[in-house]
């Protein structure tokens, strides 16, 4: 996994869960409940408009009469989109992650949304990338492979 959507294609969950801008943000905590996510996308496919995560209930839930019921999810999202191109390495991505100290990331593709990575996703794919490297490394280390290589050779070590 070297890219944002090399990433994206070993989520187990790679589809965007989207919502409705006229849902309410009790429905919007029900879906994101249901899929076990902790950030909701807002418009209708690709066609994002903005995005709204469990820190902004947090916020939200201590303002004077708001009501999770009869709140709009609409007069409560974020607009203000931060997206990267699809062909972002791993190391850039971590960089925007806490450069902007952000949790959440679309990935466009030809001018098109087609996915969503936080902060957990690119960690995972950090670790397993060093853990490939790792076990790379300890092939070449291991004795088998200084056997097979001094057998390869034609003439013998002096």
């Amino acid at each position: 996994m070297n890219t944002a959507e090399d990433i994206l294609n070993e989520k187990k969950a790679p589809d965007m869960v989207t919502i409705s801008e006229e849902a309410t943000i009790f429905e919007a905590i029900a879906m994101m409940v249901k899929n076990k996510i902790g950030a909701m996308l807002i418009g209708d496919g690709s066609d994002i408009k903005g995005i709204w995560t469990e820190r902004d209930l947090l916020r939200n839930i201590i303002e004077p009469g708001f009501d999770p019921k009869t709140a709009r999810i609409t007069d409560y999202m974020t607009t203000d989109l931060i997206f990267t191109a699809h062909d972002t390495p791993i190391i850039k991505l971590q960089e925007k992650f806490l450069g902007l100290y952000i949790r959440h990331i679309l990935i466009k593709k030809k001018n098109k949304y087609i996915g969503m990575l936080s902060t957990g996703d690119v960690t995972r794919a950090t670790l397993l990338a060093k853990d490939n490297e790792i076990k790379d490394l300890n092939k070449i280390a291991s004795w088998e492979y200084y056997e097979n290589w001094s057998r390869s050779r034609k003439t013998p070590l002096k």
